[in-house]
């Protein structure tokens, strides 16, 4: 099996994910998965690609990550692994990462602030007098 990349992106977050057939070894910017994401929860996040297609075990991934916080770098880490999946079998994978949102962007991101108010939406206190 050849070199399968993908690309995925959570708010500012942007991962390029290299796939290929292997044992199961996940390197996130020259490091491994347990020292960078240090909670399992981001781990769990990470792995749900291979957990939905009962193929954990069978594939290496190389991922260089950079932009946004741990959270959004696991989603976008978790988007780029679901489109390669698809990519190197689109009948067998597709369907059950679809079916579970996993192929679908998250566009939200951050409104910028606005001139003369203290956020985004916030406004300051209203004096009638």
């Amino acid at each position: 099996m050849k070199v399968v990349n993908a690309l995925g992106r959570r708010k500012s977050a942007v991962a390029r994910v290299y796939v290929v057939a292997g044992k199961g070894n996940i390197t996130i910017n020259g490091r491994e998965i347990e020292q960078y994401f240090k909670t399992d929860t981001l781990r769990y996040i990470v792995n749900q690609p291979f957990a939905l297609t009962e193929t954990t075990g069978q594939f290496d991934v190389k991922v260089n990550v950079d932009g946004g916080g741990v959270k959004g770098q696991a989603e976008a880490i978790r988007l780029g692994i679901s489109r390669a999946l698809c990519e190197v079998d689109k009948e067998a994978y597709r369907g059950v990462l679809k079916a579970n949102g996993l192929l679908t962007r998250d566009a939200r991101e951050v409104e910028r602030k606005k001139p003369g108010r203290p956020g985004a939406r916030k406004r300051f206190q209203f004096s009638k007098r």
